[in-house]
């Protein structure tokens, strides 16, 4: 082939007839050349028509708005990239294993995938909200910035694979809303002896400030607020808490979410399960949990809304505003419990670093992005 290409070149050795019978012969050696790549792909496809069939357990009650449901997106369009070969069943909480018992589940082989919350495992992994959501930190698309190209992803793979487990980014809640009480807060003695399911640091938090934190899976929240057993609860936002009933046994719905200003959600693979898969369904598998991750927030950003004003117009809940000096307060033991927190261990103040310096950077051009264009579109129009 090199030879014909140097003949070409040089035109002048070759008469125009010559000239033809070389290009001639050129095209057929390319064209069985092509055709070897093409018999060697389809031999390739050909000796893999394993089909893959997998559980994903997750921490939500099935098909729960955007939470339950982005999990079934996710087994539907990996199995369409895959042209049928992943086939992945998905269990909500209780189907198969508990809320609470994903990581374990997923890190023994029980399931292959688990959708739930990072923030969960914190007395395995003690630097875990950081890869979930921190009090006051960084909002849904600060935390996925992270993640991708602040360092985040890699910390959180190394500190994840002794357990035989692979994180990725599998949604973001984006700013939540407080909770639902059964009581006014006017003050931060509205908050003592109060019990509240809200988890990790958030919890931890709340305890500091005087109220009771409770960690509880979702699927039991509903009637230990309807039986008393709980005076309030932290969620998600309206489009998933009117799917979820509060608004039937609580009066008052409470922002900010200060607690969880963006909390990502993770998908957790199997490392091993992950690692024997062929090369394409695993690039399959984490393409999916990209679209995952942005199909949830957008859907409920899309939802939200509606959602709000059902709930204050058709229920007649009492939207309340947290007050500033209970805000404050919380604030600041806020930044005590996570300073607290990356001195943990070693690992946990690598990660508490990485976090710190990202947040401090995107929060320093966030004032003359996102916040100075929100407070520009509240004037008022003359």
């Amino acid at each position: 082939m090199i030879i014909l290409m140097r003949l070409l070149v040089d035109g002048s050795m070759l008469s125009p007839i010559k000239c033809i019978l070389v290009l001639g012969y050129s095209a057929l050696l390319l064209g069985c050349s092509d055709t070897n790549q093409s018999a060697q792909v389809n031999e390739i496809q050909k000796a893999d028509e394993t089909i893959y069939e997998w559980k994903m357990i997750t921490s939500w009650p099935k098909n729960l708005p955007a939470l339950g449901t982005s999990p079934e997106y996710f087994a539907q369009i990996v199995e369409k990239m895959s042209n049928g070969r992943m086939k992945i069943r998905v269990y909500g909480a209780n189907e198969l294993v508990g809320g609470l018992e994903v990581f374990d589940a997923v890190s023994q082989g029980v399931a292959e995938i688990g959708h739930t919350g990072a923030y969960y495992w914190q007395g395995k992994i003690p630097s875990t909200p950081f890869f979930s959501s921190i009090p006051f930190g960084m909002t849904s698309y600060e935390q996925d910035a992270w993640l991708r190209f602040g360092g985040g992803n890699e910390l959180w793979r190394e500190l994840y694979a002794p357990f035989n487990l692979i994180p990725v980014r599998g949604g973001n809640s984006g700013v939540q809303m407080f909770g639902w009480f059964n009581k006014e807060i006017n003050s931060l003695a509205d908050l003592q002896g109060l019990k509240m399911r809200i988890p990790s640091l958030g919890g931890e938090v709340f305890r500091r400030a005087g109220g009771v934190p409770v960690t509880m899976q979702v699927s039991e929240v509903f009637t230990a607020l309807q039986t008393g057993a709980l005076d309030a609860t932290e969620f998600v936002s309206p489009y998933n808490d009117l799917a979820a009933g509060y608004h039937t046994v609580a009066d008052y719905y409470y922002y900010p979410g200060w607690h969880e200003p963006g909390s990502t959600l993770e998908a957790i693979f199997n490392k091993g399960k992950f690692e024997s898969l062929p090369v394409d369904l695993q690039e399959i598998l984490m393409a999916g949990t990209e679209v995952m991750n942005q199909l949830l927030l957008d859907e409920l950003a899309a939802k939200n809304n509606a959602a709000l004003n059902t709930l204050i117009e058709d229920h007649n809940i009492q939207i309340r505003r947290l007050p500033d000096d209970v805000l404050i307060e919380l604030r600041r033991i806020s930044d005590e419990v996570v300073a607290e927190m990356a001195q943990t261990d070693e690992d946990t103040a690598r990660v508490y670093e990485s976090w710190r310096n990202f947040r401090d950077g995107v929060m320093n051009y966030n004032r003359i992005a996102e916040e100075a264009f929100i407070e520009a579109r509240k004037l008022p129009v003359q």
